[in-house]
C-alpha cells in the first residue's frame, strides 16, 4: 500500500524545521557575498571597435559586392587578430610577462551583427591594461594586415577608454547571492525532508496506529501549567483518621 503525503504534511514538516531552514539559506547567502566580495578578483571588460571598409579612389564607388567582400572577410579577420602573429606582436608593444594563450583568452572578437564592424572586447584584473590591451590590439592589426593579406581596408572606429564609470563585470555580487538563496532553499527543504523520513520516533497515535499496527486503547492528554495549578492535590484533615476511628468503635 503506497503512503501519500497531503499538503497538511507537508507544512508540519516545514514548520518544524523552520530555523534549520532558514540558518541554511543565510549560511550560503553570506558565504556566497563573502567569497564574492573578498575573495574573487574584479574583472574589468573594454572594447574598441575597427571597421573593415576599403577606401574607394576618386573614380570608383562602392558597390553591393564590395560590401558583401567586406563581410566574408571579417570571419578570417576575426581569426587573424586572435592569431600568434597579432598577439604576439601586442605582447612586445606592451612588454606584457604572460603567455599567449593566458592573452588570446582575455580578447573575444565579434562583429555587430550583420555590419562592416569589429568589436575587441578585453577583459583584465587592471582597467588600465585592458584598455592598453584593447586599443594595442586594434593598432597592431590595422598595421601589420597590410602586410598579411595585401589589403588596406581596416580602419580604428573607435578606441577603448578609461572612465570613472568603469565598472567589474564580474564578479556579481547580487547574481550570486540571488543563486546562493535558491540553492540553499532547495538543499534546506530537501536536506528537511530527508531527515523527517528517517526520523522512525513515535509522536501520535496516527504514528502507533500505521507503523505498529496496534489499536489505541486510550490517550492521556498533556497538562500544562494552568491545568496542574487547577488539580489541587486531596488533603486529609488533621485529626480525620481520628473521628473516623471513633465512629467505625
Amino acid at each position: 500500500m503506497e503512503e501519500t503525503i497531503s499538503l497538511k504534511e507537508i507544512l508540519e514538516t516545514l514548520k518544524k524545521r523552520i530555523v534549520m531552514i532558514i540558518a541554511i539559506i543565510l549560511g550560503a547567502v553570506g558565504i556566497s557575498a563573502a567569497i564574492s566580495f573578498f575573495v574573487l578578483t574584479p574583472i574589468y571588460e573594454t572594447s574598441t571597435q575597427i571597421l573593415v571598409n576599403q577606401s574607394p579612389t576618386e573614380q570608383q564607388t562602392y558597390s553591393t559586392s564590395d560590401i558583401d567582400t567586406n563581410r566574408e572577410l571579417i570571419n578570417t579577420y576575426n581569426v587573424i587578430i586572435k592569431s600568434p602573429t597579432i598577439l604576439e606582436s601586442v605582447r612586445e608593444e606592451l612588454g606584457l610577462e604572460r603567455s599567449y594563450n593566458s592573452l588570446n583568452s582575455q580578447i573575444n572578437v565579434a562583429a555587430e551583427g550583420d555590419s562592416q564592424v569589429v568589436s575587441i572586447s578585453v577583459q583584465d584584473p587592471d582597467p588600465v591594461m585592458a584598455v592598453n590591451i584593447a586599443n594595442m590590439t586594434a593598432n597592431v592589426f590595422e598595421r601589420d594586415i597590410v602586410n598579411i593579406m595585401s589589403v588596406d581596408n581596416v580602419s580604428i572606429l573607435s578606441t577603448a577608454e578609461l572612465t570613472e564609470e568603469m565598472s567589474p563585470v564580474s564578479p556579481q555580487p547580487m547574481l550570486n547571492m540571488a543563486i546562493a538563496f535558491v540553492v540553499g532553499l532547495m538543499a534546506a527543504v530537501g536536506l528537511a525532508f530527508l531527515l523527517e523520513f528517517l526520523d522512525n520516533t513515535i509522536k501520535t497515535e496516527q504514528d502507533i496506529e500505521r507503523d505498529l499496527e496496534l489499536p489505541i486503547l486510550g490517550v492521556i492528554p498533556e497538562m500544562d501549567a494552568n491545568d496542574q495549578k487547577a488539580a489541587k492535590p486531596y488533603r486529609e484533615e488533621p485529626g480525620s483518621e481520628k473521628v473516623n476511628a471513633q465512629k467505625i468503635s
